[in-house]
C-alpha cells in the first residue's frame, strides 16, 4: 500500500510545547548513562518527558534501542541488535531506586531475532524491580510476540500491575503504519492477557488519515476483548524518512474521542493531542 504524497502541514499552537532546561534532569540523564539506560522518553522524541519525570513515572526500554522491525511512524532505530545484556534488569531496578520512580512503564524493542522475543528478559526485569522497590507499580508495555502465548505468560507471571500492547493505528492502515505487525494478531495478544484477568491498555496515534468511524471501530475491536484502557494521541512525524502527518486533530476531536469512549464503556481514556501510550501512566492503574 503506498501512502498519498502530502504537504508538510504547519504545526498548530497547540502542539508546541516548552523545552525544558537539560540542567533540570542533569541527575536522571547521568544515571541513566552511566548505566548504558535507554527510555523511550529520549528514543523515542516524547513531548511529555519533563511532566512524567516531574511526576515519579518514567518508560525504560530494554532489549537495546535497535528494533528488528522498521514501523513507518516510530523514531526508534532499526537494524541487528546487539545480544541482550544478562544486567539489564538489574541495572534497570538500581535505575528505579535511584530515580525515586513511583510508576514505571517497561517497553522495548521487537526483538524478532531472539528465539523468545525477549521475553526472559522482560520476566526478569518485572522481578527485579518489584525485589528492590515492591511499592513502585509496573506496567508492561509489550511487543506482540508474535503472538506466542508462551511468551506473553512469561511477562504475566511475572505480575505488572498492567500490560499494555498497541494498537498504534485503525485496521484499514495497519499495513502501512506498522511493519510486521497485524491488528487481529494484536487483538488475540490482548484478548489473552485479559482472559488471564490482567488489566489490559491499547493506544492508537491520529493524524495519520483515519476517520472518525475508524477510531470508533477500533474503540469496539479494543472493547470485545476487554480492554477497557485506551490512549489516543496525534500523530508527530519524527522525520523527513517518516510518514507524513495527514491531518492535526483539533483539540475538541479529542475531548469527544473521549466522550464517546467512555460512553461504550471503558474505564479511562486519555485523549489529547500530545498524549502517548504512558501518559499520565500510573492512573491507569488506579482507575483502570
Amino acid at each position: 500500500m503506498e501512502h498519498k504524497k502530502t504537504i508538510h502541514l504547519r504545526k498548530p499552537d497547540w502542539l508546541r510545547t516548552r523545552l525544558t532546561n537539560a540542567s533540570d534532569y542533569a541527575g536522571i540523564k547521568n544515571v541513566l548513562r552511566h548505566d548504558s539506560l535507554h527510555t523511550i522518553c529520549e528514543s523515542g522524541k516524547c513531548p511529555n518527558k519533563s511532566e512524567c519525570w516531574k511526576s515519579g513515572t518514567a518508560t525504560f526500554m530494554i532489549l537495546g534501542d535497535i528494533c528488528t522491525r522498521n514501523c513507518k511512524f516510530c523514531a526508534v532505530i532499526t537494524g541487528k541488535p546487539e545480544i541482550p545484556n544478562k544486567d539489564e534488569p538489574k541495572k534497570v531496578a538500581d535505575a528505579v531506586v535511584a530515580m525515586k520512580i513511583k510508576h514505571c512503564v517497561l517497553t522495548s524493542v521487537d526483538r524478532d531475532d531472539l528465539p523468545d522475543g525477549g521475553a526472559s528478559i522482560w520476566a526478569e526485569t518485572i522481578k527485579a524491580i518489584k525485589a528492590v522497590s515492591p511499592s513502585t507499580t509496573i506496567e508492561a508495555l509489550i511487543p506482540d510476540f508474535k503472538n506466542n502465548t508462551e511468551m506473553i505468560q512469561k511477562v504475566i507471571e511475572a505480575k505488572p500491575e498492567i500490560i499494555s500492547h498497541n494498537l498504534e493505528t485503525v485496521r484499514r492502515l495497519t499495513q502501512l503504519v506498522r511493519t510486521h505487525a497485524n491488528y487481529d494478531r494484536s487483538l488475540k495478544v490482548l484478548s489473552f492477557i485479559s482472559s488471564k484477568g490482567v488489566k489490559t491498555k491499547s493506544g492508537i496515534m491520529v493524524g495519520l488519515g483515519e476517520t472518525d468511524d475508524e477510531v470508533y471501530e477500533t474503540m469496539d475491536d479494543l472493547l470485545k476483548v476487554d480492554c477497557k484502557i485506551m490512549t489516543i494521541g496525534q500523530y508527530l512525524q519524527p522525520s523527513v524518512d517518516h510518514l507524513p502527518v495527514d491531518r492535526y486533530v483539533e483539540p475538541g476531536s479529542f475531548e469527544k474521542y473521549k466522550a464517546v469512549g467512555l460512553e461504550k464503556g471503558f474505564r479511562f481514556i486519555e485523549s489529547q493531542p500530545l498524549v502517548r501510550s504512558s501518559y499520565h501512566a500510573e492512573k491507569h492503574v488506579e482507575q483502570g
